[in-house]
């Protein structure tokens, strides 16, 4: 479904992305783990066309999209949650989902697609007239991915979804993924619990500034007495 083909990204003078490969299947649940700095924002930021590559291939589809505009890759059916949520602050909840159908015309649709996210995410309900900016971070992690999932993306990237939650919202987050999964979307998760992350996806890729340095199943990854040490503090 996804393709990245020796994609190399610069920021001015710094090489973010060394000529990294990788790709993601139709149904699959993808994970890039690493420390902090090591390019996994840049690479998604990079596959939806808000960072353009200085080199190497990126296909959805079979499509070359490298460098295309972001809203032309919505349309196409990707979406990110982003790090830091990104929510709009001064619109309610109800809004904030609104405009992650912007592209779409249905408003039956665009209705059923909002209560699909309500009964995910039933504290959005409760708080659906509330400004985006007063509510928790856990809130507002579960509303960026709602409103990420109102543009009925094929396939979704989040970008640290548990950063900075607590266990109990992170176990949420990862049971919401889990039922995103299940009803056919495709996702690439980056995200720095790296055990919440292989426990629920099926392959992963271990970026090491800027190159993969490891690739593989979740489990096999997991059970790796490298990744045990530097990711899993085991």
């Amino acid at each position: 479904m996804l393709k990245l083909d020796n994609v190399s990204v610069n920021y001015g003078a710094i090489e973010a992305l060394t000529g990294i490969s990788m790709h993601v299947e139709q149904g699959e649940v993808v994970t890039l783990i690493g420390a902090n700095g090591a390019g996994k924002t840049t690479t998604l930021r990079t596959i939806t066309g808000l960072l353009q590559p200085r080199a190497g291939s990126i296909t959805f589809e079979g499509e070359e999209i490298g460098g295309k505009p972001t809203h032309k890759l919505v349309a196409r059916g990707i979406s990110m949650s982003p790090e830091g949520r990104g929510v709009f602050a001064n619109l309610s909840v109800r809004e904030n989902l609104r405009m992650g159908a912007y592209l779409r015309k249905n408003k039956g649709e665009i209705a059923e697609d909002m209560d699909h996210a309500f009964q995910m995410f039933p504290r959005l309900k409760e708080r659906e007239a509330q400004k985006a900016g007063t509510l928790s971070g856990g809130e507002q992690q579960m509303l960026a991915i709602g409103r990420a999932l109102m543009s009925q993306p094929r396939l979704l990237l989040l970008d640290e979804p548990s950063l900075g939650l607590a266990p109990l919202v992170v176990h949420t987050i990862f049971e919401a993924i889990d039922e995103i999964r299940g009803k056919g979307t495709t996702i690439l998760l980056v995200e720095q619990n790296a055990h919440a992350a292989l426990g629920h996806s099926d392959r992963a890729y271990v970026l090491e500034t800027g190159r993969i340095v490891m690739e593989g199943p979740s489990k096999d990854l997991a059970a790796d007495p490298r990744i045990k040490e530097a990711y899993l503090g085991e």
